[in-house]
């Protein structure tokens, strides 16, 4: 932070403070000290009762209560031990001082507002002074409260986390998002400050960050028709989009379509098939300034005020997205708006709102605001670096664990494989054609039609299951299955659960059918009940553990027990829950469901690491062996960059393991219908090429998607450069392996982060703030992605820094500055950072088919670097005992010399001896990472070994 930074810091934290402390004449009332910290009854504000604690020294948990009492009850979220952490408490003028030796925070007795600062008086962010609130709600009887808690925080900072949303925003300083689950959308209720702190909000009900208003509708404002009068928007139906012709023209003054209660108010009769409606007009604000618009959209969808184009977008007509844009209105100044939206199908989804404007400076303060709990819960955290942050982060709800080997390698998938033969052929054709791959997997519907969530095999396309699964791993692969939370009223299973209470029944009570036709009536089981845990494990492990399966792909977990239904419905239909109404726990389906898997399969087996697929997630759910991805996502190219700062705030909310469907999941119909040689086949392939070049520098590398079938040799003829590029990539994530699966290590030796948004490792340079179309791969390569059809070059800025170089021509660029970078069909940019080293094995086809030896070390000179080689079994937890292997790698710049450190720690397997061959690029001498010679070889036995560059 610059010093006027530093300055204007300490100026609104320690101003704010003052006030607080000065502004009541009040004398409060003496402090209670408890373990690790004091309990405080504050004699203004909203908060009646106030415990700070110390979870280590430099770990904070703040419970504010609207009563004297506390929720005793055990978050779902934090799960840290208990230390005891050494506090001077110092109680002056109505202030209460709680230093340890990394932190000091400082309450004020009568208001409650608590402050940060460092071992040294540093401040670092405070509470706003009455910024916290309550409000009393009854929810199925039960008692709580609304409540919110506003954060005065450095201006200048960059903000992150809170999950994978799909507005492409990165930096989330002065932003709003709603936090809640939902097909595509994950939502952490975590933030992380490029100041290096982190707050944690455990709490489970449907939260926003940010503005706590609801975006609202149109109505807000002033609306005119085409022809100027007032009261609406002119909304034209055409039933034919070709001919334009008009099925109804009415005035509308809300355009709320949003979710399946909401489409009845579509016109009467309506034909979706091949229509269009456009919406026209002009908008007067009441007020003057920066009004936030969220556009809901399924089909086509373009909007334009004053004829400037805010947004053009696609999403399959079951499965909307959002985007977001903001205007700059004058009151009583009328402003042109138009909103014109196509479909692509039946029935669709189609909304917009908006947030009047606020103050600039309430805008970025950091804000949570929740629907019900039952008091306000909270983590502040401090470190020296972000990831110091995750660290503290992960001590609270958690640690990773190192996913299996295998895991790290290639994924195939398709909406679906519908016959064990069509599985087996296509693993089989990898393998002809040597095509690295080490997972594949067995999407939905492989039970009988009507029998979903009795986890039986339609045996007419499943004869042999066992067989199957066999002939898998006999070629040196795994798989993974689907396993949905979801069951039909006639299964057996259903039936287990009913009888003990363990299903949510209103699905079932209203006739709820699926969309499997002629459509069936189910329901899910309710994942906070611990009974219902273990029963679900137990039905899954004896119906398909057994079998042999080694993954599980947890779909649907938000829980979308109804796609497309509101907010309401949604809470109506998944509750009571075994710890009170879906109002309250809305949020933490996913994280339980997990954690019944975990906890089940390692009762019975912990010697395989679990592992866990789940599309949605939430604060924790990294220590039950899980992964998320992103949802049902479009095959566009705006999708594909959103993944992008997707993934990056995914992994920045403290979760190290995240995936996407690479090509995305929800196909436009022009793709399906792509004939060879047309421009659409042509797009598609540079699509997926595109996707598939950034899939392999993300955590978990995955393949899936609908028609079009997307193994690489059904994208493309492998003369094609999509299918050259494919296949060099996938190699290369396969040489790379040594260093994928070290960074897979230190997730648990070291609270790693892999992907990485460029302010962690970057943060004096406020121009990476923004920027959410690169991130770093681990500490080394930077990865730049291409989402732009026929883009043969793109910007890439290149942060401050002892300089860079391009991975595959060596050539050097200085930090701190903006360059076009090549970016031909079968290339990504890819950059290695001055000062990093990149370890690389033997090519191969599956992670166990040979040892890493020898392995390349490839060192990017300029700076000194560091990198740890991890290693262990692979696949099962004796890592948690110790039983791994690091050996630090260490290059000085000063001496150009690389050394080779002690092996630390042993494993059953582990190499004894092996091979090292050192390559040092710098300058003068360029080297890319497709020509691995020009080596110096050295042999190792675990004890140092130097080698001059």
């Amino acid at each position: 932070m610059s010093e006027k930074g530093k300055m204007m810091k300490n100026i609104l934290v320690w101003g704010a403070l003052i006030c607080a402390i000065y502004a009541c004449g009040e004398t409060s009332k003496s402090y209670e000290q408890v373990e690790n910290g004091v309990v405080v009854y504050p004699t203004t504000g909203s908060a009646k009762g106030l415990k700070v604690t110390f979870v280590t020294d430099d770990i904070v948990k703040v419970e504010a209560s609207a009563t004297t009492a506390f929720d005793t009850t055990t978050s779902l979220v934090a799960v840290p031990e208990q230390v005891s952490v050494p506090i001077d408490i110092k109680e002056a003028d109505g202030t209460l001082t709680l230093a340890t030796d990394e932190l000091i925070v400082t309450i004020n007795q009568a208001t409650g507002q608590v402050s940060y600062a460092d071992a040294e008086g540093n401040p670092i962010m405070s509470e706003q002074n009455e910024g916290r609130a309550f409000e009393a709600i009854t929810v199925e009887g039960k008692a709580g409260y609304t409540m919110s808690q506003k954060f005065d925080s450095p201006e200048d900072e960059g903000i992150y986390g809170l999950g994978q949303h799909q507005a492409d925003e990165m930096n989330y300083k002065g932003k709003n998002e709603e936090l809640f689950q939902y097909n595509t959308k994950v939502s952490i209720p975590f933030v992380m400050s490029t100041e290096n702190y982190g707050i944690l909000w455990d709490n489970y009900s449907l939260t926003r960050y940010g503005d706590e208003r609801p975006y609202t509708n149109i109505d807000q404002f002033k609306l005119y028709d085409k022809t100027g009068k007032e009261g609406g928007l002119t909304a034209t139906y055409y039933d034919d989009q070709n001919s334009e012709h008009v099925f109804v023209e009415r005035v509308e003054d809300i355009i709320d379509y949003e979710n399946l209660t909401t489409v009845e108010n579509f016109p009467k009769d309506f034909p979706f098939a091949n229509a269009k409606i456009v919406w026209e007009g002009q908008i007067e604000g009441s007020e003057s300034g920066l009004f936030r618009f969220l556009c809901y959209y399924a089909g086509y969808t373009k909007l334009w005020i004053n004829g400037e184009l805010q947004f053009e977008k696609w999403r399959t007509a079951w499965n909307p997205s959002v985007a977001k844009f903001s205007a700059d209105l004058k009151k009583g100044e009328k402003n042109d708006i138009k909103l014109e939206w196509i479909p692509d199908g039946g029935v669709s989804y189609i909304g917009l709102k908006a947030l009047s404007p606020v103050d600039e400076a309430a805008q970025k303060q950091i804000a949570f605001s929740s629907e019900m709990g039952q008091n306000i819960r909270y983590y502040f955290m401090a470190g020296d670096n972000m990831d110091d942050v995750i660290s503290k982060y992960r001590t609270v709800t958690g640690k990773a664990q190192v996913m299996p080997k295998w895991s790290m390698g290639f994924w195939q998938s398709r909406e679906r494989y519908k016959t064990q033969d069509e599985l087996l052929g296509a693993l089989g054709e990898f393998r002809k054609r040597h095509i690295p791959i080490d997972n594949i997997v067995l999407d939905w519907s492989y039970w009988p039609k009507t029998e979903w969530g009795s986890h039986d095999f339609d045996l007419e396309r499943f004869p042999d299951i066992t067989g199957m699964i066999d002939k898998i791993h006999e070629q040196n692969a795994r798989v993974m299955i689907s396993v949905w939370p979801k069951f039909y009223h006639n299964t057996e299973h259903y039936k287990q659960f009913d009888a003990q209470g363990w299903m949510y029944k209103r699905a079932v009570e209203d006739s709820v059918k699926d969309w499997i036709y002629p459509g069936y009536i189910g329901s899910f089981y309710d994942a906070y009940s611990s009974g219902a845990r273990k029963m679900f494990w137990d039905q899954i492990h004896d119906k398909l553990y057994t079998k042999g399966f080694d993954a599980w792909w947890m779909d649907a977990s938000e829980p979308d027990i109804l796609s497309n239904a509101s907010i309401k419905y949604r809470k109506e239909l998944s509750t009571p829950t075994a710890l009170g109404p879906s109002t309250e726990y809305f949020n933490a389906y996913a994280l339980q469901n997990a954690k019944g898997i975990y906890e089940g399969q390692r009762s019975v087996n912990n010697d395989e690491r679990v592992f866990i697929l789940t599309r949605s997630g939430f604060a924790g759910i990294q220590r039950f062996g899980a992964v998320t991805w992103s949802g049902d996502i479009g095959t566009r190219w705006e999708d594909m960059k959103a993944q992008i700062s997707a993934g990056i705030n995914f992994a920045m909310s403290g979760l190290p393991y995240w995936t996407m469907d690479v090509g995305g999941f929800c196909v436009e119909k022009r793709y399906e219908r792509a004939t060879e040689g047309s421009e659409d086949m042509k797009e598609w392939r540079e699509l997926n090429t595109r996707w598939f070049q950034f899939g392999a520098f993300v955590p978990l590398f995955r393949v899936h998607g609908q028609y079009p079938f997307r193994e690489v040799y059904n994208l493309a003829p492998e003369t094609h450069p999509a299918y050259k590029s494919m296949l060099y990539y996938n190699k290369l994530r396969y040489k790379m392996m040594p260093y994928i699966y070290s960074l897979a290590g230190w997730t648990y030796t070291k609270d790693y982060t892999i992907m990485r948004g460029l302010a962690m490792d970057f943060s004096a340079d406020k121009k990476v703030y923004d920027i959410g179309d690169q991130f770093m791969f681990g500490p080394s390569l930077m990865a730049c992605p291409v989402y732009a059809y026929g883009a043969r070059d793109r910007e890439v800025y290149l942060p401050k820094s002892a300089g860079w170089y391009d991975a595959y021509s060596g050539e050097y660029y200085t930090g701190g500055q903006t360059i076009t970078a090549q970016a031909e069909y079968e290339r990504m940019p890819l950059f290695a950072k001055a000062g990093s080293i990149v370890t690389f094995g033997p090519e191969i086809e599956y992670t166990t088919q040979k040892p890493a030896d020898p392995i390349t070390v490839v060192v990017y000179a300029g700076a000194d670097a560091s990198f740890d080689l991890y290693e262990d079994e692979g696949t099962n937890y004796n890592y948690e005992s110790g039983k791994f292997t690091s050996i630090n790698l260490k290059w000085s710049e000063s001496t150009k010399t690389l050394t080779i450190g002690e092996r630390e720690g042993s494993f059953d397997g582990m190499l004894e001896n092996r091979t090292f061959r050192i390559k040092v690029i710098n300058k003068d001498n360029k080297g890319n990472i497709d020509d691995l010679s020009g080596y110096e070889e050295v042999k190792y036995s675990g004890q140092p070994v130097s080698v001059k560059g």
